[in-house]
């Protein structure tokens, strides 16, 4: 694994070293002893441009260094030559660090982009509507909420974490909106599915104090 992530990270210039090569053997003893050269400058270079390097990405996000994967992210100088799915990929992570410095605006319009490619699973899809949702509760716009909250449930999310905080969130919209019976019946099926993580656990808690005391 860490050879594979060395060979994406030093692709280019490993490319480019074998393109060098090629030409040095192609002169001095033709084409056919340089062909296989050429083959891996070419597959090297072209994979490049068109993956990029999403997968080193994973690895900063999971240890939480959020500069890193900025790094990685901003040194894709040419993100219109990604292809499609990795594209969307792409715009979806830019997003996720943008919400992470709370820049709601651009998250937005990532998010969007993401979409507008398409989403490589429909999980994704759902987590890209939830975060959209976020989003829109971050800037007080309850109606835009609640259609893309409701939209994400009902394409699917990740995990029962996910869906639990999705479930709670439609939860508080319906508690703003004093239509405490719905908010209830959101509020139970977020505890239902048991959650563990402790953000969600947390939320679960605070909600529990205010919404026992409602009548119905």
């Amino acid at each position: 694994m860490k050879f594979y992530t060395l060979l994406i990270k030093y692709r280019l210039p490993l490319g480019f070293l074998a393109l060098a090569l090629a030409v040095v053997v192609n002169i001095s003893s033709g084409f056919w002893p340089a062909f296989a050269l050429y083959l891996v400058a070419l597959v090297a270079i072209v994979s490049h441009f068109l993956f990029g390097p999403m997968r080193l990405i994973q690895g900063y996000m999971e240890d939480g260094d959020i500069d890193g994967a900025q790094k990685i992210l901003d040194s894709i100088r040419f993100p219109n030559l990604l292809i499609k799915p990795v594209r969307s990929v792409y715009y979806f992570l830019k997003s996720n660090l943008a919400m992470f410095k709370q820049d709601f605006d651009g998250a937005e319009i990532m998010m969007k982009k993401s979409l507008s490619l398409g989403m490589p699973m429909k999980e994704t899809e759902g987590a890209a509507y939830f975060q959209l949702g976020t989003i829109a509760m971050q800037k007080s716009n309850m109606r835009q909420a609640e259609e893309y909250i409701r939209k994400a449930i009902r394409v699917g999310l990740p995990d029962k974490e996910n869906t639990a905080a999705a479930y709670l969130q439609m939860c508080q919209i319906f508690i703003n909106k004093r239509e405490f019976r719905a908010a209830k019946d959101y509020f139970r099926r977020a505890k239902e599915l048991k959650p563990s993580t402790a953000q969600v656990v947390d939320q679960i808690k605070q909600i529990e104090k205010y919404i026992s005391r409602i009548p119905g």
